[in-house]
């Protein structure tokens, strides 16, 4: 039961760093008693100085969500029924370890959703769970969003993770494409107050194209639109970058002593002049030329592409383009260009050497082959991983913060054959249309009553800042924090039942000596040739999690090195900095941040060349005049499926509709709010239609994250107002084939009118 005394009801405020979005602004919570009132955008804060989006104001609403599971679920005689944390994790202690035993670690599969990374226990954890589970069948959300991205910085850069963000505040010219940031508030890219830094641009004379087939929010603020053929990204940046080399607008500045490959690209983009490409894209050359010219002639200028670019059948290819753009201009690494963002918690910077590279395809699926990245494989496979017999058959899934049968490729598939796993484990707060198939649900607490750290957000922060945000009310009775959680679950899958406080400690001090074991024998590090002993002496914090946060605090780039550097970041001092650090704006960091094999940016990696023909026979792609194609969209009060429940956040422009031009809906014959059946390979579903000129004519677009219509779920504002599901109109064989990532955008999609009802 929550806490609830008469002193415990007087109102105070409280900070939190909002876990909703990819902005990560700074909220000031009105909490009265252990029940959050209020919230309003924290002025002080360093990074967001007083911005909030309606997803921020609505932090109560979802915090106080009645629907939130408050105790965990075990199921009994098929039934998921309400049980102790101890059975919870008794009965997962008692599944998994005999599965392994019985049928190997590749039987167990694990899924990672896109909320772990909004917190600091689903940034910490899962590496370790992963390292126990000795399992390869990991499927993350990446492959429905960026692996595209982390591909591409893998073979340039060596690092998949060294994605450079376009230094917004600088730049005199952003070109943007398929991102609506006005929507999202960013991704890839972690800018509060995204909105007034574009019209800051503007307003200091700067130029803002954006290429994106909607008229959107972020369209219509630029100075020019470009509405491009859906899945073509990678197409126009081909001809941009060939128009570089032809009319020698190359000038890599202070790059060209750090690339590999130069010449080799402008060969590679020989055949994709703009005239070559302007039908397949839909653009005409000579807007191609002069988009080009002007990025070449801006002081300072960067190409920024996002899900529309990644999310298609030429992802990878898109994504490298990007960077091509940025290195050939001479925008990458410098003000106002593209920087590579330096964490708090990063590893500190070291000296130029080369490294290991990045290696794609180390292991392959088992039944479709699909080669790996970073890691991963695609969870458009996930289906077939259970379903399909054989040695190494997923058998049991463990699914943290994950949805995939809404955000998925083809979830009526999925949702039958997670029926017929012997064992899933689901961490949510939720009873959602993945979790309802759960053996076991562990529900983590609400935000408001869990510390909060963006590790990952922080590295791709277009200013270098760090800011820690402790629980703003204590923890419900019966609740247990979501590190506890995560640790118990690997104590548990171990095969250990019955673990008390001083196990669970144990885990994270296991961690903290291995880090410090290996630190002490680095000659590059601040505490080579000390004891691991006597360093983690020295850590404070009240818990594990802080601990360890204290150790990556004092061993990264501003870190106090544990007496290195009397003037460093150590979690006291990022304590009695309740609104944040200022760490200073991005700064150059090549050749430090190269890790391939050559030490040098390699500009047309093997992978990349040997993917090229692919691009090529898309100049031949000439849709029907009456063709149409599905893309989907975002808005700025959701995120994917997990906000539909907060009912402040319903209603008005966030809604499931098919937006469609005006001349495609007279040419089929549909008036706005009336029912559409739109058909594609995964399947038909029905929505109402809207009407808009935001879109372009030859393309319609639903909404991610909608389809809350089946039974056995717990979301009863969602499921009031379910909408459609648009990832069941693929089937799931469309993917890119570098990244493996599900092709959701650019999807030829058939519309008729319907006697059926829409949702």
């Amino acid at each position: 039961m929550p806490h609830d005394s008469s002193s415990s009801r007087e109102s105070r405020t409280a900070l939190r760093i909002c876990p909703l979005c990819e902005a990560t602004c700074g909220l000031t919570l009105t909490v009265e008693g252990t029940r959050v009132t209020g919230a309003r955008g924290d002025r002080d804060d360093v990074f967001s100085q007083g911005f909030i989006c309606p997803k921020g104001a609505s932090f109560g609403g979802l915090d106080a969500d009645p629907d939130r599971l408050r105790t965990p679920l075990v199921r009994k005689d098929g039934v998921l029924q309400e049980a102790s944390w101890s059975e919870a994790f008794d009965a997962i202690a008692a599944a998994l370890p005999a599965l392994t035993e019985q049928h190997g670690q590749q039987s167990v599969g694990v899924v990672l959703g896109n909320p772990n990374v909004h917190t600091m226990a689903g940034a910490l954890y899962p590496p370790t769970l992963l390292a126990t589970l000795r399992t390869r069948a990991l499927f993350t959300a990446s492959t429905l969003d960026q692996m595209p991205k982390h591909v591409s910085s893998g073979l340039l850069f060596g690092d998949p993770n060294a994605i450079p963000v376009p230094d917004i505040d600088r730049t005199d010219h952003l070109l943007l494409l398929g991102a609506n940031p006005l929507e999202s508030n960013g991704s890839l890219c972690t800018a509060p107050d995204f909105p007034g830094r574009l019209k800051a641009l503007r307003r200091r004379g700067g130029t803002l194209t954006v290429v994106d087939p909607r008229r959107t929010r972020t369209a219509r603020l630029a100075d020019r639109h470009v509405a491009i053929r859906p899945g073509a990204d990678a197409l126009l940046l081909a001809a941009l970058t060939h128009v570089l080399f032809e009319e020698k607008l190359t000038d890599p500045g202070t790059l060209a002593d750090h690339l590999e490959g130069l010449d080799e690209v402008a060969h590679a983009v020989r055949e994709f002049t703009p005239e070559a490409v302007a039908e397949a894209c839909d653009v005409d050359a000579p807007t191609i030329r002069t988009i080009a010219r002007e990025l070449a002639a801006a002081p300072t200028a960067a190409v920024y592409g996002r899900i529309g670019s990644c999310t298609v059948a030429h992802g990878t290819l898109a994504s490298w383009l990007v960077d091509v753009l940025n290195i050939l201009t001479g925008n990458l690494d410098r003000p106002g260009g593209a920087l590579f963002p330096l964490s708090a918690t990063a590893r500190a910077p070291r000296p130029a050497a080369p490294g290991k590279g990045f290696a794609l395809g180390r292991w392959t699926s088992r039944v479709s082959g699909h080669p790996e990245a970073k890691g991963e494989l695609p969870v458009a496979a996930l289906a077939e991983e259970i379903e399909t017999p054989g040695d190494d058959r997923i058998r049991a899934l463990i699914v943290l913060a994950a949805n995939p049968v809404l955000s998925a490729p083809d979830g009526d598939r999925l949702d039958r054959v997670l029926t017929g796993l012997d064992f899933m484990v689901s961490v949510d707060p939720y009873l959602n249309e993945t979790s309802r198939h759960a053996h076991v649900v562990l529900p983590p607490p609400p935000p408001s009553q869990s510390a909060h750290f963006d590790f990952a957000f922080n590295a791709l922060a277009v200013r270098n800042q760090v800011r820690y945000t402790r629980p703003a009310v204590p923890l419900d009775d019966g609740l247990l924090d979501e590190s506890e959680i995560l640790t118990r679950l690997v104590l548990a899958v171990s095969g250990i039942r019955g673990a008390d406080r001083s196990a669970v400690a144990a885990v994270d001090a296991m961690i903290i000596d291995r880090a410090l074991a290996k630190a002490v024998v680095d000659p590059l590090s601040p505490v080579h040739g000390r004891t691991p002993a006597e360093l983690a002496a020295a850590l404070t914090g009240r818990t594990g999690p802080e601990r360890r946060l204290d150790l990556m605090l004092r061993l990264g780039p501003y870190g106090e090195g544990f007496g290195a550097d009397p003037d460093g970041l150590t979690l006291d001092r990022l304590l009695a900095h309740p609104h944040g650090i200022d760490l200073g704006p991005l700064r150059p960091r090549i050749p430090q941040v190269l890790t391939t094999r050559s030490g040098r940016i390699e500009l047309l990696p093997a992978a990349i060349a040997a993917d090229l023909p692919r691009l090529r026979t898309a100049l031949a792609d000439r849709p029907g005049a009456d063709s149409l194609v599905l893309v989907g969209r975002r808005h700025l009060r959701s995120n994917n499926s997990w906000m539909h429940n907060v009912a402040s956040l319903g209603g008005g422009s966030n809604v499931c509709t098919l937006q469609m031009h005006p001349d495609d809906a007279d040419r089929l014959g549909l008036t706005d709010g009336t029912p559409a059946t739109i058909t594609a390979a995964g399947g038909a579903l029905t929505a109402p239609v809207e009407i808009t000129e935001g879109i372009r004519a030859g393309v319609v677009s639903l909404p991610h994250g909608w389809g809350h219509d089946r039974p056995g779920t717990r979301t009863s504002v969602a499921s009031a107002v379910p909408g459609v599901n648009v990832n069941q109109l693929l089937d799931g064989t469309l993917l890119d084939p570098l990244s493996g990532t599900a092709v959701l955008n650019g999807i030829p999609v058939a519309v008729a009118p319907s006697a059926a009802p829409s949702h």
